[in-house]
């Protein structure tokens, strides 16, 4: 009885491919409602135009376009001057999942997209909701004609269906242009595409963006640093982010001949000691072949792996944006009296590499009554949904803002004309869903979120302080002012000396005496305004080669 249950189960169990797999499970893509739709797709869409043209060391000029069909359907085209993309790969990049370069299980270097999942989600959505296949055109050098496909994807294989291949006209000398047809719906909100190119213009400095909305009114973003940031460096593993099921795979695949030789040429920062003294502690034969080890002396290697003390991971996998960029991006797109930003320094969670930015900004014509602005940022990529589940919201909300000069009620954002940045750069970011809208919570991400928070939030507390004091001062003075008249009077008849002169030399002791705090108010001020684009590239040039010179912390 139970075999012929078995069997006849056996007839429904197949193997389902990835596509097919996300075609019913959308959601974990982003994909959950018609509002959150549209914004991802624009997110993977410039997401993947601002790396092709970073790899490709071009400043990124990339448009971004929003027509209305009808209700609750729309066109997205996004158009950028990257290097284009070869014929033969333009089908499989945007109609395959998990096809790319991207995806590293550990080690790797920083860059937007981590799974290979992106922009064939996008595909697949314009699939399901209006039938329409994506339109690509590509051009990779100004000589060469423009390649045009139509793409779908089979969800059972999990393979591009080229609809239609031809060659086309484009004026541009090299780039991407891609159409998607799909339901979503526009809203103007915190949640919404103008408020995503804006925060992507925040955090990519270098980049120039263009936004025309369904209204036809056109958004320009224009670059504030001339200079591509720094290109991140591929690095191996940190032995200290390994697992058991990730050493084994990593024993079977290598080509070293012992086992010392596979942790030197496998793993970052082993060196010839510090192998000598993994396999010493895990008092295994130095000069066996990796691949014979059993699994209890596997569990030996890795125990001994993590009691060895080892240096951090290299610094050149990552590309942070640095703190006057940020600080001058920050003020180019608020009006704001006040900003101080900080790079943090590299540390580690889980032998993965990482480094947090900060910024604050202050005053202008931010609300002075509602509730702070949090900008979470990944990678340089917004995110923009799951606020509530994310690490950088947990970690500053649990700072004491009352302390810095901010209002605030137990365990929330504080209120205040303000604006707080925060951005997370890793070789992995450990995101809660293949969504990619909040960062999970492990203890030293929240610990350097809090660090670089708090270091801003010292530089705000001086200058609020500055600026209360000065405020008051100035009103002193004025009062003091006011009696100015009636004491030059009174001085007068008592000296026998003119009236105007008491009192010019009277208002000048005050202008002299209150003058200081304001003073001061105003050098805050100064210096945390944006420097000039020739000193800043001076100073970018000099951090460049201190790093050079550092390769790990």
């Amino acid at each position: 009885m139970t075999s012929s249950i078995a069997k006849e189960l056996a007839k429904g169990q197949r193997a389902i491919s990835v596509a097919e797999f996300f075609e019913k499970n959308r959601h974990l893509l982003g994909f959950a409602n018609k509002a959150q739709s549209l914004l991802t797709s624009v997110k993977e869409a410039v997401d993947n135009s601002l790396d092709a043209c970073e790899e490709a060391n071009v400043l990124p000029d990339i448009n971004v376009e929003l027509k209305e069909v009808k209700k609750n359907r729309f066109k997205l085209i996004i158009e950028d001057n990257g290097p284009g993309i070869v014929k033969k790969q333009i089908a499989p990049i945007f109609g395959k999942f998990l096809y790319g370069s991207k995806f590293e299980s550990i080690g790797g270097k920083q860059s937007r997209g981590q799974q290979g999942i992106g922009i064939s989600s996008v595909v697949l959505y314009a699939q399901l909701t209006t039938g329409k296949p994506t339109i690509v055109i590509s051009k990779t050098s100004p000589k060469d004609e423009a390649h045009k496909f139509k793409i779908h994807i089979d969800t059972k294989t999990n393979e591009p269906e080229i609809v239609n291949a031809e060659t086309s006209e484009w004026m541009k000398d090299h780039g991407t242009k891609i159409e998607f047809e799909i339901e979503a719906k526009y809203q103007e909100s915190k949640q919404s595409v103008p408020e995503y190119i804006k925060e992507t213009a925040v955090i990519n400095p270098h980049a120039k963006i263009t936004y025309v909305g369904p209204d036809n009114k056109k958004l320009e973003f224009p670059r504030v640093s001339e200079k591509l940031p720094k290109k991140a460096k591929k690095i191996r593993p940190h032995p200290h982010g390994v697992e058991l099921g990730i050493l084994k795979r990593m024993l079977k695949a290598t080509t070293a001949r012992s086992l010392k030789s596979f942790l030197t040429k496998e793993f970052d920062k082993v060196g010839s000691g510090t192998a000598n003294e993994i396999v010493k502690k895990s008092e295994l034969d130095p000069k066996i072949l990796p691949r014979l080890l059993t699994g209890e002396q596997m569990e030996q290697l890795l125990n001994a792996v993590q009691d060895t003390k080892i240096m951090n991971p290299s610094m050149d996998c990552l590309s942070p944006i640095g703190a006057e960029i940020l600080k001058n991006s920050v003020e180019a797109e608020y009006d704001i009296d006040f900003v101080h930003a900080i790079t943090r320094p590299t540390t580690v969670y889980r032998g993965m590499p990482f480094q947090i930015e900060c910024a604050i900004g202050y005053g202008g014509s931010l609300n002075p009554e509602g509730r702070v602005g949090l900008m979470r940022f990944a990678n340089k990529v917004p995110l923009l949904y799951q606020q509530g589940a994310c690490a950088i919201s947990k970690a500053v909300s649990d700072v004491n803002w009352k302390s810095y000069g901010l209002q605030q009620s137990s365990g929330s954002l504080p209120n205040g004309p303000a604006v707080i940045l925060v951005h997370m750069a890793s070789v992995w970011v450990p995101y809660t869903s293949e969504g990619k809208e909040a960062i999970a919570s492990y203890p030293a991400i929240i610990k350097e979120i809090k660090l670089a928070v708090q270091e801003c939030g010292r530089f705000l507390q001086r200058y609020v302080s500055k600026k209360k004091k000065a405020a008051f001062e100035a009103a002193k003075k004025e009062k003091f002012k006011g009696y100015a008249q009636e004491l030059a009077i009174a001085l007068s008849k008592l000296t026998g000396k003119p009236m105007e002169e008491i009192h010019k030399k009277i208002t000048e002791i005050a202008d002299t005496k209150f003058s200081k705090f304001e003073e001061e108010l105003d050098e805050m001020e100064e210096k945390s305004k944006v420097k000039p684009k020739e000193e800043l590239e001076e100073e970018e040039e000099s951090e460049e080669v201190e790093q050079n010179g550092n390769n790990y912390q």
